[in-house]
């Protein structure tokens, strides 16, 4: 399992220095979203290929990991793309604080070490001997694609609200954005809820609990909600401002008065 975990890591430091470089020559470092988002597609495939556990839990794994991987990673290149040369707010503040690329560089490396950790569900899965699913492995992957879901049907929502012309500037209220100012954030912490629930059946499996523990922390208090609400008070101000006092931040909830 170690000699799987540093070929792993090998894997996406190479994958996010490369991604560093394209993104440093394109000025556009938005594309450290994607890559980080496309490292399970990668990583989940090759536990499963490696990994001696029982096939039918590993690939199972596996592919609801691409799943997610790949519909997020593949969202976020379209986004990237569209709006290019134009930076995603959060790294033009990043941007602000860090001159120049090195530190930049170190972020990224630090994002390749993240993905590593993210993948360790899909590591402990595929090499648990146990045949078939257990419940609560059931339950984490069912949980997992439903929250997959729901960020899949946040994000167009999102989309579709931002295509009409007259909503330029005006703040999303429809579907899953009326009961949260978030829920595409929730969706995805509630996919990492799934996956730590799904590794519960496997030895060291509750080590994996870091995972929705980080992604909660990053999209509470780090480069999610916070930069993400500030930049929208700056462009939208006092019809933000009342969707914050009316909506929940995170979890689906109802509205206030």
């Amino acid at each position: 399992m170690l000699t799987l975990l540093l070929t792993a890591l090998a894997i996406a430091v190479t994958a996010f220095f490369l991604t560093w470089m394209i993104s440093v020559k394109m000025n556009n470092y938005g594309l450290l979203d994607v890559a980080w988002s496309y490292g399970v597609a990668v990583l989940a495939p090759l536990y499963a290929w490696q990994g001696p556990g029982d096939p039918v839990r590993k690939w199972a794994a596996a592919a609801l990991g691409v799943a997610w991987s790949l519909r997020l990673g593949t969202y976020l290149l379209r986004r990237v793309l569209r709006h290019h040369p134009a930076e995603d707010a959060r790294y033009q503040t990043l941007r602000a604080r860090w001159p120049g690329p090195g530190m930049f560089l170190a972020f990224f490396e630090l994002q390749a070490v993240l993905a590593v950790v993210f993948s360790l569900p899909f590591l402990l899965m595929a090499h648990h001997a146990a045949p078939g699913l257990q419940a609560i492995e059931v339950i984490g992957l069912g949980t997992a694609l439903l929250a997959l879901g729901g960020e899949a049907l946040a994000d167009a929502q999102m989309k579709a609200f931002q295509a009409v012309s007259a909503n330029r500037g005006k703040v999303c209220e429809v579907g899953l954005w009326r009961y949260s100012r978030h829920p595409n954030y929730f969706f995805e912490w509630l996919v990492w809820v799934g996956f730590f629930l799904a590794a519960l059946g496997s030895p060291w499996g509750w080590t994996t609990v870091v995972c929705p523990l980080l992604m909660g922390h990053f999209l509470l208090n780090v480069t999610g909600i916070k930069l993400s609400e500030a930049h929208s008070l700056q462009s939208r101000g006092e019809a933000y401002r009342e969707y914050q006092r009316r909506t929940s931040a995170f979890v689906p909830w109802f509205r206030k008065p």
